[in-house]
C-alpha cells in the first residue's frame, strides 16, 4: 500500500517553520510522507527541510490600510487558493497541517473546500489571525499552550493541547546541563531577537554592557545577532568595551548556543519560549510590542509566572534596568539556577510526537486522498 502524504504549511519565518520541520520528522518516523507548502521567504530554512516535496503558495497579509492595498491581498490569497486546490487534487494529501501566517490560508482552505482533514497548530498564547480565519473550518485546533485567547467561539472542530513541536538540534541540545555561574566565573550571554534580528537588541544591549563596572565587564562572553545593518555598530561597541564578544546576523547552531548560555535575552515568540523551556534556560523577555494579538507578551507570560524568565516591556527595556539586571544576577547566581530550573519544568519534549499522533488518526481510511 502507497505510504500517505501528510501535506504541511506554514509562513516563511523560522516561528513557524521549525514547529512544521519537527512534526515532519516525526511523521517521516512513523512512515509518512511529507509535503511542504510554504511561501519565499522560506529560502533561507527549506534546505534542511525533510520534505519530499517544497511547493511555493502564493499569499498575502490584507492588513494595508487602503482598498487598493487590501483588494490587491485578498486577490492573491484568492489566486494562492485556486494553485492550492490544483496542488492538492495532484499530490492527494491524507491531511493538511497548517502553522500558521497567511501562507497556510490558501491551502487550509482548499483542502476543506475538497474535504480533506485538516490541522491547524497554534503556537503562541493568542491565536494568529490566519489561524482565526481558518479555525471554523479546520477538523482539529491543536495548541502550543494549555490556555489560549482569541480561539473563536463554537468552534466545529477538537481542540487539543500538545505542545509546540521541537526540532531535533533544540532535542539533542537539551542533553547539556545547565552549568550554574562559578564565584568569579564569566557569564556566558546570549542576545537573539528572532529569525530576522530585533533593531532593539542592538541599541540597549551594548550601551547596558557599558554601564557595568569594568570587573563585571571582563566576566562576560556575549553572543549576539543584530542585523546587518547594525553589525558594525554593535561590534566597535564591544571592541571599545574590550569585552569578548561575537556578533553575527544569524547563528545556524543557536540550540548549540542557547545550550552553552546562563543568559538569554530575547523576543518571546512561540518557538524561542518553548526552546527556552526544553533547554531550561534563564531569560530576559522582551515580548515584540505594537502588535494586535498581542502574543508574544501571552507567551513570555507563561515563563514569568514560573520565575524562569524576567518580562520586561519594550517601554521599560533600557541600557539602565539592563545593566541593573545583570549586575544582580553577578551578585546572586543562584538566581539562575533556580530560574533554569523553572524553565525546564515547562518543557514538552514530545510535542511533535503528540501532533503526530493526532494528524495519523485523521487519515481516512481510503488513505491517498483518492476521492479528490
Amino acid at each position: 500500500m502507497t505510504a500517505p502524504l501528510i501535506l504541511l504549511t506554514a509562513g516563511g519565518t523560522g516561528g513557524h517553520l521549525f514547529p512544521a520541520e519537527a512534526l515532519a520528522n516525526a511523521l517521516k518516523a512513523s512512515g509518512t510522507k511529507v509535503a511542504l507548502a510554504t511561501d519565499k521567504r522560506a529560502n533561507a530554512y527549506a534546505g534542511s527541510f525533510p520534505a519530499d516535496e517544497i511547493v511555493e503558495i502564493p499569499s498575502a497579509t490584507p492588513s494595508g490600510r487602503s482598498l487598493p492595498q487590501m483588494a490587491k491581498a485578498a486577490l492573491l490569497l484568492g489566486q494562492g487558493t485556486l494553485k492550492a486546490a490544483s496542488l492538492i487534487r495532484r499530490m492527494r494529501p491524507a491531511v493538511v497541517v497548517g502553522f500558521g501566517g497567511y501562507p497556510t490560508v490558501p491551502p487550509v482552505l482548499a483542502a476543506s473546500f475538497l474535504k480533506v482533514p485538516t490541522v491547524i497548530h497554534e503556537a503562541n498564547g493568542v491565536m494568529g489571525r490566519a489561524n482565526r480565519l481558518l479555525a471554523r473550518r479546520a477538523t482539529v485546533i491543536a495548541t502550543g499552550f494549555a490556555n489560549i485567547k482569541g480561539v473563536p467561539s463554537n468552534v466545529p472542530g477538537k481542540i487539543v493541547h500538545t505542545g509546540n513541536p521541537i526540532r531535533p538540534a533544540v532535542l539533542d541540545a537539551a542533553k547539556q546541563p545547565y552549568a550554574s555561574l562559578e564565584p568569579q566565573g564569566k557569564l556566558r550571554l546570549l542576545v537573539v531577537g528572532g529569525s530576522q534580528g530585533a533593531r532593539v537588541m542592538s541599541d540597549v544591549v551594548p550601551p547596558a554592557i557599558e554601564l557595568l563596572p569594568p570587573d563585571l565587564r571582563a566576566r562576560l562572553v556575549i553572543t549576539q545577532q543584530a542585523r546587518g545593518e547594525d553589525l558594525e555598530r554593535v561590534r566597535d561597541h564591544y571592541r571599545k568595551l574590550d569585552v569578548e564578544f561575537e556578533a553575527e546576523p544569524f547563528f545556524k547552531d543557536l540550540p548549540h548556543r542557547l545550550a552553552q548560555t546562563h543568559l538569554v535575552v530575547s523576543r518571546s515568540g512561540a518557538s524561542t519560549v518553548a526552546e527556552l523551556a526544553v533547554i531550561g534556560r534563564p531569560s530576559i523577555l522582551v515580548p515584540l510590542p505594537g502588535s494586535l494579538d498581542q502574543d508574544q507578551a501571552a507567551n513570555a507570560k507563561t515563563l514569568g509566572d514560573l520565575g524562569a524568565a524576567i518580562v520586561c516591556p519594550q517601554s521599560d527595556f533600557t541600557p539602565e534596568r539592563l545593566a541593573n539586571e545583570i549586575r544582580l544576577f553577578f551578585q546572586e547566581p543562584d538566581r539562575l539556577t533556580r530560574a533554569a530550573a523553572a524553565a525546564h519544568s515547562a518543557s514538552i519534549t514530545d510535542a511533535a510526537e503528540r501532533l503526530a499522533q493526532v494528524v495519523l488518526t485523521l487519515i481516512p481510511s481510503n488513505n491517498n486522498g483518492k476521492n479528490l
